[in-house]
């Protein structure tokens, strides 16, 4: 497994991750069979886990919890805060409510899932930089925030440094690269893609199969090949079923050439 850094941390964490929206409804052998997908992906080098609370409010979370129980070392965790709960005391109640349902001590990165227009930016950091004090959380991102927003978010946090900003990024959906994409790069903040697969729906007709033939990639293999190849870029694709993580998770064990990558965007344009 490849491996980035976070922002500018110095902490290193799988290129490949596992994201878990729509995961934790489910009951009997469909439920066993999320968790078993998640131990999978962490047996291969996996081990970034991203959920939020918002997921089947709480049962992603839990979920999570029993897939890495007594594993909690071997995982980069990450979960997320609604905007409702931005006040002071409910980011505080929320976190320590995930961590609960999680069945762990603290999680790795506690993210702002949406910007908030409701609560100011400086009152939510507070409590963001009172978690991090208290070891609740060891880093600090936000996702979904626009490039002001991102700068604002920083502003606020005079005692602690945004390490990332998880956002919506695929061949078929990239308008982070108008502006936000670059501002990340220069600024050392790690983006986190999610629906990297366009949710499922794969574009293979336009994919060219001489591209995949050439890497012996599946087109959703090199669509994850394609965007991790940022250097700020990395990826949570869902991670459901077995077949599917254990797809992704040799997605970038050879990379494609800076030729192919030009190509691929140009065909997505």
């Amino acid at each position: 497994m490849e491996f980035k850094l976070l922002g500018r941390t110095g902490e290193r964490i799988p290129v490949i991750g596992m994201g878990t929206y729509a995961l934790g409804n489910a009951t009997g052998d469909k439920r066993r069979e999320e968790i078993a997908a998640l131990q999978r992906g962490i047996d291969l080098g996996i081990k970034f886990i991203d959920t939020a609370e918002v997921y089947g409010h709480g049962r992603s979370e839990a979920l999570v919890g029993q897939a890495i129980a007594n594993r909690r070392d071997e995982v980069f965790l990450a979960t997320k805060v609604s905007p409702e709960h931005f006040g002071y005391d409910d980011v505080i109640q929320s976190c320590e409510a995930s961590i609960q349902r999680l069945g762990v001590k603290f999680v790795d990165l506690y993210q702002l899932h949406w910007p908030s227009s409701r609560i100011p930016i400086q009152q939510t950091m507070r409590a963001m930089e009172e978690l991090v004090a208290t070891g609740k959380t060891r880093y600090v991102g936000v996702s979904n925030f626009s490039v002001e927003q991102t700068m604002e978010a920083q502003e606020s946090l005079p005692r602690s440094e945004l390490v990332s900003n998880q956002v919506r990024y695929s061949l078929t959906s990239r308008s982070i690269e108008t502006d936000l994409l670059p501002y990340c790069d220069k600024e050392k903040l790690t983006v986190i893609a999610y629906s990297p697969l366009d949710t499922g729906s794969i574009p293979k007709d336009r994919i060219p199969k001489d591209m995949l033939e050439k890497y012996e990639m599946t087109a959703a293999q090199l669509m994850l090949n394609w965007v991790t190849y940022p250097e700020p870029v990395v990826t949570i694709p869902k991670a459901g079923q077995i077949s599917h993580v254990e797809e992704n998770a040799t997605s970038v064990d050879i990379r494609i050439s800076d030729k192919d990558y030009k190509i691929l965007s140009r065909r997505f344009e």
